[in-house]
């Protein structure tokens, strides 16, 4: 129950991001091309948020995704977005930069 709530209010539920990204998950960087290119996490996916609903096949449903941004707000719509497509395991990972 409390995670309903959590997402019904926008709370992210905390997560081991260096767990999860150890065991294969995907960090996704939902910045724009330009953005990406001026500096980005090593092994990080790109796919621009305006972008992201044309290119979900380069995703994996069994693996967690942790989406990040440069503020954790595109991440936090990515985050919407991939749940409202089935993506089970979704994280908001805020700024790149954490990583």
């Amino acid at each position: 129950m409390a995670g309903f709530f959590s997402r019904l209010f926008g709370l992210e539920e905390k997560a081991d991001f260096k767990m999860l990204l150890a065991n294969g998950a995907i960090l996704l960087d939902v910045r724009t091309k330009e953005e990406y290119r001026q500096a980005a996490v090593a092994h990080s996916i790109n796919i621009p948020l305006d972008s992201l609903n044309n290119n979900l096949s380069r995703l994996k449903t069994d693996k967690p995704i942790i989406a990040v941004c440069a503020s954790g707000m595109r991440s936090r719509s990515a985050v919407a977005i991939l749940r409202a497509k089935g993506f089970s395991e979704v994280y908001n990972g805020g700024s790149w930069s954490n990583f």
